[in-house]
């Protein structure tokens, strides 16, 4: 069991590559902290995952990521009670075409999915310091590499996700602290939801794939073990994409 006795956080636990995170550490020992809003679905995948009889646990931790304060306060206080892993999953991504955001639309994406990062990141460091180590796991997204229509801020956004990883890793990694970067391809998730023709954009996605099947969640979690397990601790600022080659590079 890799993650016996260990706190794991994930950001946007409730969604479908989160919740198979959390089931994923949770069958390696991990306690792990599932961070959503409050009112989603968090308590009942955190249910669901005890319900399970595995080897962890999980619990739900509600939490707005767009309240910047509040959001420090909820890290500060996992990391207190012995977190040494962060996965900053969560994001929203409102599609529209770039000359549709208004200020506000385009700051909230960036507060979300990169500020609401980097304040978690910083709440937990210092008690990864202190116990000379700690993963810091963000997920970006192979939109980085050819950006996407009407998703500006998005895309923009998992770029500066990039950025803070490679960043962060240069800084901690004297620390015995490794920061990477998982970047998922297109899985069939909530996320598609925005697509209007989803069977088009099926045959779409298969076409850019060296492999023809479809990406599941659990493809995402293998990654991100990955990079939180003792066997990566001489891996640090790296992206890996998990998109069945789609993006090779």
């Amino acid at each position: 069991m890799r993650f016996e006795g260990t706190t794991v956080i994930i950001t946007g636990a409730a969604g479908g590559l989160g919740s198979a995170m959390a089931a994923s550490f949770a069958a390696e020992g991990g306690l792990v902290a599932m961070v959503d809003l409050p009112g989603s679905r968090g308590d009942l995948v955190a249910a669901q995952i005890n319900e399970s009889h595995l080897v962890g646990s999980a619990f739900f931790v509600p939490c707005d990521l767009a309240d910047l304060n509040g959001t420090g306060e909820v890290m500060r206080r996992l990391s207190a009670d012995g977190a040494r892993v962060l996965v900053n999953n969560a994001a929203i991504y409102p599609s529209k075409p770039v000359g549709e955001y208004s200020i506000a639309e385009w700051q909230s994406v960036q507060r979300v999915n990169v500020d609401a990062a980097f304040v978690s990141a910083q709440a937990v460091l210092p008690a990864m310091r202190a116990a000379g180590s700690g993963r810091i796991v963000n997920i970006a997204s192979i939109t980085y590499f050819g950006g996407l229509a009407q998703l500006a801020a998005y895309v923009t956004s998992k770029g500066a996700l990039v950025g803070l990883t490679r960043a962060l890793a240069r800084e901690c990694g004297a620390d015995g602290i490794t920061v990477n970067a998982v970047a998922p391809g297109a899985f069939p998730t909530a996320a598609e939801e925005i697509h209007p023709d989803r069977e088009g954009y099926n045959a779409y996605v298969l076409a850019q794939q060296a492999v023809k099947r479809r990406g599941v969640p659990a493809d995402v979690a293998n990654a991100v073990l990955f990079f939180c397990a003792a066997e990566s601790s001489f891996v640090t600022g790296q992206l890996l994409c998990v998109d069945g080659g789609w993006v090779m590079h």
